[in-house]
């Protein structure tokens, strides 16, 4: 059996903001309709969170539930039990139309701490950071890539993205925090 290790082992760059790959990240895609009772009480029983709102998160110290779609949540956890997770959300779904997967080996995180965090994300995708509230999701482009964000704490912001570009989206996000390239907008 091999060791797992995160896309970027842990990078980090130090511009105006902080960029920093978080290592391993238990992760979850639940899909199903969210106002089933199994669904609801599967996502209660895994992660200790209610369904969150509209492009929202629910935290508990059990997890994070993300709002991802319509029919469609991220769950949380740590690396080391999601898999026990995920085997314990696909037994309570047996009968529903609903589904659980481990996608942590196929995602990256990346956080961005420090005054200029929002500055940094609105250089590369199309969302008013200005306005952007804590606990609130997107999911939109970094320059051409798919990614989710979400204010984490008041000067740090969240990003996953798939793994296989978790070298160019690090790139672009130091790029972006580059000592020198304040626009000095938003802070």
């Amino acid at each position: 059996m091999s060791n797992a290790v995160s896309a970027l082992e842990g990078a980090s760059y130090q511009g105006f903001a902080q960029v920093r790959e978080m290592g391993l990240q238990g992760m979850i895609t639940l899909r199903g309709d969210f106002d089933n009772a199994i669904f609801k009480k599967t996502l209660k029983l895994i992660s200790g969170c209610n369904v969150p709102a509209l492009r929202e998160l629910n935290h508990s110290k059990s997890g994070t539930v993300v709002w991802m779609s319509p029919d469609e949540l991220l769950v949380l956890c740590a690396y080391d039990k999601a898999q026990v997770v995920t085997e314990k959300a696909v037994k309570q779904f047996a009968k529903t139309h609903s589904m659980a997967v481990n996608v942590s080996d196929a995602r990256a995180v990346f956080t961005i701490t420090g005054n200029g965090a929002r500055e940094v994300i609105a250089k590369l995708a199309p969302v008013d950071m200005a306005a952007f509230k804590k606990n609130e999701i997107r999911r939109t482009r970094l320059a051409q890539v798919p990614a989710a964000f979400w204010v984490s704490d008041d000067d740090q912001i969240t990003i996953v993205v798939f793994r296989s570009v978790a070298q160019y989206v690090f790139d672009l996000l130091k790029t972006a925090a580059a000592k020198g390239g304040e626009v000095g907008f938003i802070y």
